[in-house]
């Protein structure tokens, strides 16, 4: 074990232990001396030479201990190999206790759930009750950020093991690469108890606002509306009517068939997270920069969008008729008009065990060393105590 500290320049405060000395070498007698006139005659004898004496001195080496003790706390000692070189084994949520232990492992062994915290395989509280026929859980993290954490955190000579279930859920789209080999066992039937996830909602219809001299293209629009609907269900009801109409307040995408400027409370609708479909001669004095959406069979661009504030902001290159978008006669037309508002669907995040095994190459990290602050903390408080126990206590007496 080596003994570092993280900020040398505190130790300058060591100066400060020449107080108590100089303290205590002018309060070393309280004593007076008082001059009798019939002691005048007296021959007068040669007076001793004085000799530095501390008086008191366990009250001054507890005053001197105490200020080095603060002088240690500013400078922040740490203690480097004193992390324990036991073997590490990580229970993936999902994995039985029971089964895990099965397999071979070191006898000094210490258990750990893979999960934030990494707590205790026997931490009780962290363990979330599974439905009947299911093993009990624990909430977990992303399985690799886990992962590379644990890694980073153990000195590098500790051997880990990590014990995981045949399916993985929460992982990165890339396999973790860590810095040590771990013996990666993969328990066959076992499946993470990661909580269902709800259905996807709807998508809802989106709400068209337009000028007259566009109401010719709202046929193609309603009969799209079969794309915004649960298949086999009753067509949902579009929200059109002229532009001069408000929004509704659950409005998220709209369809803006006005040429001309685009209404501030448009753009200020759309910065707060909203999607638009804007007009082909609908303008907006700061358009962003755009890339093509969708395009033709000659890879004509049809529509063009961006991020704008919270929201996106897309713009058709023509007219909504057939002579200039002939697409709008083809049975596909739905489909790639819905596409345009739906959301980038989620990445994938669970794979076979056996096959998202971590590998070796990545950097190794410092070790981490153990702060001391506490312990000196606790020192400090005690020998202060101490301190003014001494100082102020009726066994204090004044030296002769």
């Amino acid at each position: 074990m080596n003994l570092a500290f993280l900020l040398p320049a505190g130790l300058a405060a060591l100066a400060a232990v020449l107080l108590p000395l100089l303290i205590h070498l002018a309060r070393r007698s309280e004593q007076r001396p008082t001059v009798f006139a019939a002691l005048q005659w007296l021959r007068q004898k040669p007076k001793p030479r004085h000799r530095i004496r501390f008086d008191e001195w366990p009250l001054l080496l507890v005053r001197l201990a105490l200020l080095v003790l603060l002088a240690l706390l500013l400078a922040r000692p740490v203690l480097f190999g004193a992390a324990s070189d036991a073997p590490w084994v990580a229970v993936a949520p999902g994995v039985d206790v029971a089964q895990a232990k099965d397999d071979d492992a070191p006898a000094n062994a210490r258990w750990h759930w893979l999960a934030p915290g990494f707590p205790a395989l026997d931490h009780a509280s962290a363990v979330i009750p599974a439905k009947a026929g299911t093993h009990a859980v624990m909430p977990s993290g992303s399985i690799s950020s886990l992962l590379r954490e644990l890694d980073a955190s153990l000195p590098p000579g500790v051997a880990l093991t990590v014990v995981v279930p045949e399916q993985l859920d929460n992982v990165d789209a890339q396999i973790p690469s860590l810095s040590r080999r771990i013996d990666w066992r993969v328990v066959r039937g076992a499946v993470q108890g990661a909580r269902p996830s709800s259905a996807p909602a709807p998508l809802p219809t989106p709400s068209v606002r337009y000028a007259p001299q566009r109401e010719a293209s709202l046929r193609y629009l309603r009969a799209a509306n079969t794309a915004f609907s649960t298949p086999g269900a009753k067509p949902a009801p579009q929200d059109i009517a002229p532009a001069t109409q408000a929004l509704l307040p659950a409005s998220r995408h709209l369809i803006w068939l006005v040429p001309g400027p685009v209404p501030q409370y448009v753009v200020d609708w759309v910065r707060a997270g909203g999607t638009v479909l804007l007009d082909a001669e609908a303008t907006l004095a700061d358009l962003p920069p755009s890339v093509p959406l969708w395009r033709d069979t000659d890879g004509t661009p049809l529509v063009e969008g961006a991020a704008f504030g919270h929201g996106r902001l897309m713009r058709l290159t023509k007219p909504l008729a057939p002579q200039d978008m002939p697409v709008l006669l083809d049975g596909d037309f739905p489909r790639r008009l819905r596409a345009l508002f739906e959301p980038l669907p989620p990445a994938p995040a669970r794979v076979l065990a056996a096959a998202h095994a971590p590998t070796t190459g990545a950097a190794a990290f410092p070790p981490m060393p153990r702060e001391l602050q506490a312990w000196l903390l606790a020192m400090i408080v005690l020998l202060f105590a101490i301190e003014r126990w001494m100082a102020t206590g009726p066994r204090r007496g004044v030296a002769p």
